[in-house]
């Protein structure tokens, strides 16, 4: 028996690489190294932030309350019709 495994996300990128013409190397070289600088920053703002140790206030606790009822009730709106209400689909 033969398995046919599809290429991953990486093989597929560094084909895609393989293709760039060489004039378009140095932009492909930013563009990653932006990416890799950007989640690398958001990674860490996450691991070093501090613990929410205030205590949740009356009007949190009111807001979770509202959501949670909204929610059980089915008043929700998946992410797809809110890009299309705000009008960003």
């Amino acid at each position: 028996m033969t398995s046919s495994s599809a290429p991953t996300v990486k093989q597929q990128l560094h084909a895609l690489i393989d293709l760039l013409p060489e004039s378009e190397m140095e932009t492909a070289r930013r563009v990653l190294e932006g990416l890799h600088a950007t989640a690398a920053s958001q990674r860490y703002t996450l691991e070093d932030a501090p613990v929410d140790d205030e205590p949740e206030t009356e009007e949190e606790r009111a807001a979770v309350a509202e959501a949670r009822a909204d929610l059980a009730a089915g008043r929700v709106h998946s992410h797809e019709e809110l890009k299309r209400e705000l009008g960003l689909a």
